[in-house]
């Protein structure tokens, strides 16, 4: 069997298209057509289901992507790497949400880059969980932090850490929040409160009311914007109530700047998940940093 038609359709499965896949590969997207359709005719069965908007992977697709793709990502990483000493760097590319990859993935990254550390250079970008995972399954990472744990059997993910979340508004506004009220998990509490959000849905105060009080929230955000690190910064000036991940605020707390307005038994947590393709954490680079980020993991709270 031909390894460039193998290539192309474990692309095109990563992909989900042939359009895309074809991008990928440098090559048009007739010639993806031909060569997916040529390992098809090999085989004697359909590997894709052909839809208006890409391609969906057949049962005996899937079975074939899961037995080539790590064997195929270790023949590229031989090709790559080379057998002398001076081709030994490799670049890790790591994906994950902004925040959480600044604050936490990097620094514990960092330390295996540069002269003095493990043979590969960096590479980080960011991106919410669907455009992160989809990503990573078209070979554009090879690491990816997400909310999202990844169905089928093409990546492989591992628990990191949870998260835990607070509310938190400056003293100036907890100031007029019935502590006791609070203590009922009364959200009627915080009805005069504006709201600091990351988005208009207001996804992190949404989950916190559904798990603390039950209840969806009433207000609407009063300042949007799309980075939990200017969300504190704005709770911080006395724009409003606002939900944040601990670690981020931790400092803010310490210091004052802003008040945890309650602390339910229970604080809602979201997990985080460490996935990789299939196989791949046979290549060392790869490995290095996810040990390195598991590891990291453990002391995180």
């Amino acid at each position: 069997m031909d390894l460039a038609l193998l290539r192309t359709f474990v692309a095109v499965h990563r992909a989900g298209s042939f359009t895309r896949a074809a991008a990928l590969l440098g090559l048009s997207q007739p010639a993806v057509t031909s060569q997916i359709r040529t390992l098809e005719q090999q085989l004697g069965r359909p590997l894709f289901l052909r839809q208006a908007r890409g391609v969906t992977p057949t049962t005996i697709g899937d079975e074939l992507a899961h037995k080539a793709a790590p064997h195929l990502d270790a023949l590229v990483e031989i090709a790559e790497t080379g057998l002398d000493e001076d081709s030994s760097l490799r670049t890790l590319h790591l994906a994950g949400p902004p925040e959480f990859t600044a604050e936490r993935a990097l620094p514990a990254l960092t330390e295996l880059t540069g002269e003095h550390g493990q043979g590969f250079a960096l590479r980080a970008s960011f991106g919410n969980a669907e455009e992160t995972l989809e990503g990573l399954a078209a070979g554009h990472h090879d690491l990816a932090i997400t909310t999202a744990r990844p169905r089928g059997a093409l990546l492989t993910a591992t628990a990191l850490c949870d998260e835990e979340h607070v509310l938190i508004a400056d003293p100036g506004w907890a100031s007029h929040v019935s502590a006791a009220k609070l203590r009922r998990k009364d959200a009627h509490a915080l009805e005069n409160l504006p709201v600091v959000e990351v988005h208009e849905s207001l996804p992190f105060v949404a989950r916190y009311w559904a798990s603390v009080f039950d209840s969806r929230p009433a207000a609407s955000g009063t300042v949007i914007v799309p980075d939990l690190r200017a969300v504190l910064a704005c709770a911080v000036t006395g724009a409003g109530l606002a939900v944040l991940p601990r670690y981020l605020c931790a400092s803010a707390l310490e210091r004052g700047a802003v008040v945890a307005l309650l602390e339910p038994a229970v604080p809602p947590l979201r997990t985080y998940f460490l996935a990789v393709r299939t196989g791949t954490l046979a290549m060392p680079h790869i490995a290095r940093a996810h040990e390195r980020l598991l590891r990291a993991a453990s002391d995180w709270s």
